[in-house]
Formats: structure tokens, sequence, C-alpha cells
């Protein structure tokens, strides 16, 4: 039983002898953001196509504010009964996802 313990822990003592850490190189790591500035607009301002398909796609849904980016592309806070969230859209109507 010595001969057992004694032998796994050369085997386990060797496998440790051939670890080695690889070496540090210098890299540079870029952080890139997509976060697109929306600036608030008015629920009139919003294209009829994006009211059409919201109401196609989501009937009993209520847009509490409306926001648009420099691409013409909308963020729409929405509540649909109890839930909370955002869509987003492009002015002909089409859903993006974000």
């Amino acid at each position: 039983m010595k001969k057992l313990f004694l032998s796994a822990a050369i085997v386990l003592g060797s496998l440790t002898s051939f670890a080695s850490t690889t070496p540090l190189t210098n890299s540079t790591l870029k952080t890139i953001s997509l976060q697109d500035e929306y600036t608030e607009i008015k629920l009139e301002e919003l294209p009829a196509p994006i009211t059409e398909a919201l109401k196609k796609a989501y009937p009993n849904a209520v847009v509490s504010k409306a926001y648009k980016n420099a691409k013409s592309e909308y963020k729409l806070d929405v509540t649909v009964g109890e839930k909370v969230g955002n869509l987003f859209a492009n002015a002909d109507g089409t859903w993006i996802q974000k």
C-alpha cells in the first residue's frame, strides 16, 4: 500500500515538473463601444410605418417615450400589460435586434 501511494506521488510530482507558464506578450486590448446616442422625440413625430408595425405586432402596447438617433433608428419605451421594455425600429417599420 505504501508503494502505491509513493508511486502515485511520484507520478503526480513528475506531471507538475512539465508544467510551464506561458510568457506574457505585450498585447493591446481595444474596446469598442457601440452605444448610439438617442435623443427624445415627441410621440407625434414617430413615422406612420412604425406605429402601424407596433399595432400589428403588439396591439395592446402603449408607447411612453420615443427616441431617435443619427441613423434614423428609433427606440421606443413600451408597456404591454405589466411588462415594460424597449423596442428598436427603422424608419420603415422593420424591427431591429439590439
